[in-house]
């Protein structure tokens, strides 16, 4: 008798007998397809067969049907391995290989990669198959979104816009007078930031609910570095001019990154970064209004905390005004209590949006009326009556002053567009409607630029007035427009009424408002989650409190940066176990019952391996082979005889990493350990193929999973 091997078709082989006939593959498969029916008839208890387990079985029914006198005798032997092969075949797993893809054109390659980076939201969908006609309309609601959701407004959604726009009015105009002499600005030049910026923004922007004007950190800003250049006190007319020239370029810089959509450039400034520069921007505002708060007539113009409290300290017995504290403290008090109903009561949203302007009116005329200003009570001053003049003229276009405003205009514009993208998004998720990131930019860019020649400064989106505004019951951006004519109101017939306005009521004002930007449950949160963004978050926030701004800003990115860099040049590497009763294979330390296979080493790299990091990544895994075979002469065990990397996280790897993998397998050669990858990407195989690496190592030691790999390197452990 001899042994006919059918593992190629599936099935572990039949016992043929020498007697039986000598047909081939081809003739008893022909026959099997033949006599299909007649077959079936036979083996109806065998279920649903295919053509090759019906081949083994028709094979097996030859032999019986013609037996000799030796083989009757095991006619239930031939049956039972019959059976026990055909549940063995089923049990068999299917091993894939590793699919290489067929290889790119570079142009096409490169176009796709420049359209996935610039062009990843796909903007030019819209236009596909549509008429020139309607390719002009689509472009023109491109620009300017305002015309495609006009179609759709009514009076209901008029009716909530202007009673948003109201309420935001009312609380940006003591707030914007506040801002403009934290820039160092006169008053009316917070108001006319209010005016005309918001009406272009509502025309091109696409958040529905963003409020547009004069905001507490970006005023600092700009106001710290600007004064770094020219004293607002001495110079007076060459600081404004350079605050239009920054504008302008703040706008020119917002409108090339959204042209350009280099939008994800701000994305490198972290959220724990940001949380920190505006917590530690929210106390030095504060800091710098204790000079209204008590009447100080000279005061430092640093903004650190040591120099704003020697500056105040100095002073107790020859500056402070009394009558100024009472009315500052007093109001302050009213502004945070108003706050605090507002916080716990969602419905009264209202009673802090009213509160400023109350306590501007109150204020006002308790001055007015007692003419508390011959009493060291310093206040507002007239406020020239009308809207903006042009300015267009009056911005740098040459000499030294342009760097200077270019230098201040970036750092001020991005720190604008900072806060400004991340309202919006805020509210877009809250609200759940889509927010184009780069049209935002380019909005933003093209309201500054414009309100650098209409005599505004540095306008952004504010959060507090955004809250309102969407607590207020918005609808669309014609909130903006409201405010912008209630502004408008003001301009041309209220003005002259702040002339009595208290200087301690803007400095409560803005403190009150400040306070917001202090957000203790994100940094409580930060700590929680992830230690090192703890560091970045505090580092901007002492910047900023012990040194200034800039520096703040500086400390920021720099250790934003640092981080990347780090998570780059040190990517994470685990040693992998096998769950029990699983063929699946986990990270032992996040799976401590995960057990390590006998003779085997499981590495996962959890990044790209690039010329950054690719010799890292070979010291560390040889670190980890080292210390894996030092426990196992220790306690006697099996030494290492293959490693396999884990590939799936490594989403690319260049020329430097694939040396860095040549020279691993170099010095794996030399310990007598056989190296085997596992689930690598479409890009790492097309390149791993380019490189003829695969031909080093062996295609056979590519494999689709760990699993597999294992399988192949130590086959006892392949069952679960």
């Amino acid at each position: 008798m001899g042994w006919v091997d059918f593992d190629l078709i599936g099935s572990e082989g039949f016992w043929v007998g020498p007697e039986s006939d000598a047909l081939s593959v081809e003739l008893l498969y022909s026959q099997v397809e033949g006599e299909e029916e007649e077959e079936e008839e036979k083996f109806t208890d065998v279920g649903d067969l295919s053509v090759w387990s019906r081949l083994g079985l028709y094979i097996a029914h030859s032999i019986m049907s013609h037996p000799t006198d030796e083989e009757l005798g095991n006619d239930m032997d031939i049956k039972s391995m019959a059976a026990s092969s055909e549940i063995h075949s089923e049990n068999l797993p299917f091993v894939h290989k590793v699919g290489v893809p067929p290889n790119q054109n570079f142009f096409k390659e490169f176009g796709d990669t420049l359209k996935e980076t610039f062009f990843a939201d796909d903007p030019l969908r819209p236009f596909k198959d549509q008429t020139r006609s309607r390719k002009f309309v689509l472009g023109l609601q491109t620009v300017f979104p305002i015309l495609q959701w006009c179609t759709e407004y009514n009076f209901t959604k008029f009716k909530g816009d202007l009673i948003a726009g109201l309420t935001i009015a009312i609380l940006c105009i003591p707030q914007d007078i506040g801002y403009a002499k934290l820039a160092n600005l006169k008053p009316q030049y917070g108001l006319y930031t209010s005016f005309v910026p918001p009406l272009i923004y509502a025309f091109m922007g696409s958040s529905r609910d963003m409020a547009i004007g004069p905001v507490a950190v970006v005023s600092l800003l700009l106001g710290t570095l600007l004064q770094n250049e020219i004293d607002p006190v001495k110079e007076p007319y060459q600081y404004l001019r350079l605050a239009y020239t920054a504008t302008f370029f703040a706008g020119i810089t917002q409108f090339i990154l959204g042209f350009f959509r280099l939008g994800f450039l701000i994305d490198f400034l972290s959220h724990a970064a940001i949380v920190g520069f505006m917590a530690g921007a929210a106390i030095t505002i504060a800091l710098q209004q204790l000079k209204g708060l008590l009447g100080i007539k000279n005061f430092t113009r640093k903004t650190d905390i040591v120099s704003v409290m020697r500056s105040v300290w100095s002073t107790v017995d020859s500056e402070w005004s009394w009558p100024t504290i009472l009315i500052g403290i007093t109001f302050l008090a009213l502004l945070l209590v108003s706050r605090y109903i507002g916080k716990k009561n969602k419905k009264l949203f209202w009673v802090p949006a009213i509160a400023p302007l109350f306590s501007v009116i109150v204020s006002t005329f308790l001055v007015g009326i007692t003419r508390a200003d011959k009493h060291n009570v310093l206040i507002v001053g007239t406020i020239p009556r009308g809207i903006n003049p042009s300015s267009v003229h009056e911005i740098f276009f040459n000499g030294s002053n342009v760097l200077t405003g270019f230098r201040i205009g970036v750092v001020a514009g991005m720190i604008a567009l900072t806060e400004a993208i991340a309202i919006g998004r805020t509210f877009a998720g809250m609200k759940d409607y889509q927010l184009d990131g780069n049209k935002e930019m380019v909005a933003l860019g093209t309201m500054n630029i414009v309100g650098s020649m209409t005599s505004c400064y540095v306008a952004t989106g504010s959060f507090s007035r955004s809250a309102v505004n969407c607590m207020a019951g918005c609808h669309t951006a014609v909130s903006n427009i409201v405010m912008s004519c209630v502004v408008l109101l003001t301009l041309e017939l209220i003005t002259p009424l702040f002339k009595f306005t208290p200087n301690a009521i803007l400095a409560s004002i803005i403190i009150s408002a400040v306070v917001g930007l202090i957000d203790i449950d994100a940094m409580i949160l930060i700590w929680k989650i992830d230690k090192f963004d703890f560091v970045a978050c505090m580092g901007a926030f002492i910047g900023v409190v012990f040194d200034s701004v800039e520096m703040g800003l500086l400390i920021a990115v720099s250790i934003s940066f640092a981080k990347i860099l780090l998570q780059v040049t040190r990517p994470r590497t685990a040693l992998l176990g096998k769950l029990p009763r699983t063929i699946v294979y986990r990270n032992i330390k996040q799976y401590p019952e995960a057990t390590k296979v006998p003779g085997v080493l499981i590495v996962r790299v959890d990044s790209a391996v690039y010329f950054s990091n690719s010799n890292y990544v070979r010291e560390r895994i040889l670190r980890w082979l080292a210390d894996e075979e030092e426990q196992l002469k220790e306690t006697a065990q099996p030494q290492i005889q293959y490693l396999i990397i884990e590939m799936s996280p490594v989403t690319d790897i260049d020329t430097s990493g694939i040396h860095a993998f040549e020279e691993l397998y170099r010095s794996l050669q030399k310990r007598e350990i056989q190296l085997a990858l596992a689930n690598p990407g479409a890009v790492v195989m097309t390149k791993l193929y380019s490189s003829n690496f695969p031909n080093l190592i062996g295609e056979d030691k590519i494999f689709l999973t760990v699993a597999d790999a294992v399988r192949s390197c130590a086959p006892n452990m392949e069952e679960p």
